[in-house]
Order: structure tokens, then C-alpha cells, then sequence
């Protein structure tokens, strides 16, 4: 029987009652330093060894999915915040998109460029946490300065556009919440110049380090076919060596017409996981200086009654648009009976939404399918026959957000 198909007090029965060896079962998390979140994996260790491991989700409670349904679907994108809380603007995006394109609304371009260009902003701010906060648990906390203070100076772009810095609510259906203010496009150089140097400083730190290569080279290889089998998307995906990614997949918002590269890894070890997406922020950067070259002007907002709010004149002025105004507001977007399927291409992986409607202003049902929840699920059997300081680094490679875990 192998160990993998075995909980941790199958393995002290079946395989060390004649061998006077006692293992001890400990908790990785929910409330270890490393742990990042309310995650637990309980494992069976053999001195620091992981003999076997349990990975265990449900402690945040979070009920995204049923909430939702009582909200209408205005009201459910400050929900969405709360999935992956890192790069919340991420998913906002996507499940605009997803209502969007079941009420076949076409957004203004200058609506899809601020998105694509926010969107990347949060990718770069995602890594910029997942990198820094794993160098901290090998031990590198000088590292996670440089990253960590590029993280606030990008935050106070976004609290300078949306009145908030973590949990943005950003979106609206058929638009923005706001255009871009003025002095944006200097604010936005100037970061993604400190954002790259800070990550060239870093590179340079690590790269070679004795310490950081020993704890990272393979360590929990995930290979090609081990990862396509556990359903990995994103940069933990590519690590492994496969070139997939939704924006050159299937492409959207003009992904295909501008120029970028998806980084791929050779090894598919935890040091893969982590210098892809060193990568990925440089591709990041690159990617909006190119939509921010070509900005278009217009509005932010579709003129589509159905979503759009009638300006103050209109709503002040006339009964048509008062009562227009108070539907929307009031009754919200009501989407045509139907389901449909949507993603993109979030900072871990395909961020989709499942949306079924009745027909009505709030949603019938709304399954998210983030990409957390199939990298966790297979973190167990990735550690075991690991030590435990190999599975800390691991964790922090995968980058688990415990808000979209427990949905």
C-alpha cells in the first residue's frame, strides 16, 4: 500500500508497529508562522521527515458562493475582493467579464485597456508578496523590503484611484467605478521603474546564494503530467514546463494584439516557482507600457441601459431616467435566464466563474473555480518524503490565498 493513499495514523500502524520508531503528528498551520492564512496540513514526521500529510481546508468560512446569491450582481464585486485579496482588481475583471458577456454587453475600449493595465499592476503586486513573504520563511527578510515596499507604492496608486488600497471593488458592470485620475500615467512610471529595480536587486541577492539554491533546487518536483493531472494552472503550471496561459490561449481584451512572452520552467521545483515569476513581472511591465502607449480616450462606461447608470442630468431632470436609475440601482442588472462559463488569467491561474440565471437581478448561482483550491488539494502528496523546512519554502512557491479556498 503506498504511502500516499494512507491518513498519518494509518502509516504508524501499517508500517512501524514491529520497527519501535514513534512518529509524531503535528499541524503545518492554521496557525504557524508560515502557514500564510488559514490553511492546515497534518503530517506524520519520521525525525523531520514527512512521512504522510493531510491537507485540510474549511477554516475561513468565508460562504462567497451562497452570500452571493441574495446580492445583486453589482453588489456581489466587493465579494469578490475577498478571493484572492492580494490581487483583488483580478477578480473584479473576471466576474465582470462573465455578467458581461451573458448580457452581450461590448465595453468601451478605454474600459478594457484600464482593466488590462490595472489587472497587470495586480499580478506584479501578487508576485511582488508571494516572493517576498517566501523569502522570509528561507530566511532572506532583507529581500522582502525591496519587494515589500514596491507593494505600497503601488497600493497608493490604488488608493489614490479607488479610495482604497487591499479590497478595491473597483469594476461595475459594463465599466469602472471611475476614469483614471489626473497625474496617473507619471505615478504609474515611476513605479514600474522602482518595481523593476527592486526586482533586478533581488535576482542579484538570490540568484547564487548558496543558501536559497540549497533550500529551493529540486525540491517537490512537479512534473509535466503531475501537474496537468492535479489541474495547476498559472505560474505553478508553466514551472513545470507547460506554455499555457489564457491570454495567448484564449486570448482577450487585446491580449493578442500586443507583444509578450509566457516564461516556462525546465525543473519544475520550488526555485522554478519562484524565478518565473520574477519573470512574469517583467512581462507584466511590459505589457502596460504598451496599453498605456495606445490608451484610447471615450467613456469608461457602456451607454447600454440595461447596466449603465443615467447620468445625474438625466436623473435629476426627466422621469425616464429616474426610473432607469432606480432599477438598475434598486432591482439591479437583470441578466437573461442562462449559464455560461468565463475566465481569465489571474496572478495563480484560470480565475472562472460558473453563472447561472433566473432571469432576475441577483444571481441564481455562482460556482468560482479559482486556482488555489487545485494547488492545495495537491500539496500533500507533493511533500511527502520532504523535510519540514522543505515544505514551508513549497508553500510560499505556490502561493495559497486562503480566500479562495473556502468559498
Amino acid at each position: 500500500m503506498a504511502l500516499t493513499n494512507l491518513k498519518p495514523q494509518e502509516i504508524e500502524k501499517e508500517f512501524y508497529k514491529d520497527l519501535h520508531t514513534e512518529l509524531l503528528f503535528i499541524n503545518l498551520g492554521p496557525s504557524h508562522p508560515a502557514s500564510h492564512g488559514t490553511l492546515r496540513t497534518f503530517c506524520a514526521l519520521d525525525g523531520e521527515t514527512i512521512v504522510s500529510a493531510v491537507t485540510e481546508i474549511g477554516y475561513l468560512h468565508r460562504g462567497f458562493e451562497k452570500t452571493v446569491e441574495n446580492k445583486t450582481y453589482n453588489q456581489v464585486i466587493p465579494y469578490t475582493d475577498r478571493l484572492n485579496y492580494v490581487s483583488s482588481i483580478m477578480n473584479n475583471v473576471g466576474f465582470s467579464k462573465a455578467v458581461e458577456k451573458m448580457l452581450d454587453i461590448k465595453i468601451t475600449d478605454r474600459c478594457i485597456f484600464i482593466r488590462v493595465i490595472l489587472s497587470e499592476l495586480m499580478r506584479i503586486v501578487d508576485h511582488l508578496v508571494c516572493i517576498g513573504a517566501n523569502l522570509v520563511d528561507i530566511g532572506a527578510l532583507t529581500n522582502f523590503w525591496y519587494l515589500y515596499n514596491q507593494r505600497e507604492t503601488v497600493y497608493t496608486i490604488l488608493e489614490k484611484l479607488t479610495g482604497a488600497r487591499l479590497t478595491n471593488s473597483f469594476t461595475r458592470i459594463g465599466g469602472l467605478y471611475r476614469d483614471l485620475y489626473p497625474g496617473f500615467e507619471g505615478d504609474l512610471k515611476f513605479a514600474l521603474k522602482e518595481i523593476e529595480k527592486a526586482a533586478m536587486d533581488v535576482t542579484k541577492l538570490i540568484k547564487k546564494n548558496r543558501i536559497f539554491v540549497d533550500r529551493t533546487q529540486n525540491v517537490c518536483i512537479v512534473s509535466k503530467e503531475d501537474a496537468i493531472s492535479w489541474g495547476f494552472t498559472g505560474p505553478c503550471l508553466r514551472a513545470s514546463g507547460v506554455e499555457y496561459d489564457i491570454r495567448k490561449a484564449h486570448p482577450y481584451y487585446y491580449y493578442d494584439q500586443f507583444e509578450f512572452d509566457i516564461p516556462v520552467g525546465q525543473v519544475g521545483d520550488t526555485y522554478d516557482r519562484i524565478f518565473l515569476r520574477f519573470e512574469e513581472i517583467y512581462q507584466s511591465i511590459k505589457i502596460i507600457r504598451q496599453y498605456m502607449k495606445k490608451l484610447p480616450g471615450g467613456p469608461i462606461n457602456t451607454d447600454d441601459k440595461r447596466a449603465a447608470i443615467p447620468d445625474k442630468k438625466d436623473t435629476y431632470s426627466n422621469i425616464e431616467g429616474l426610473i432607469n436609475h432606480f432599477k438598475v440601482v434598486y432591482e439591479g442588472v437583470k441578466v437573461p435566464a442562462g449559464e455560461i462559463y468565463d475566465c481569465t488569467e489571474a496572478a495563480n491561474g484560470e480565475l472562472g466563474y460558473y453563472i447561472v440565471s433566473d432571469d432576475t437581478g441577483n444571481p441564481y448561482r455562482v460556482k468560482v473555480r479559482p486556482p488555489c483550491f487545485y494547488i492545495f488539494s495537491a500539496f500533500n502528496q507533493l511533500v511527502e518524503g520532504y523535510m519540514i523546512a522543505d515544505a514551508v519554502a513549497t508553500l510560499g512557491s505556490l502561493n495559497i490565498i486562503a480566500g479562495e479556498l473556502d468559498r
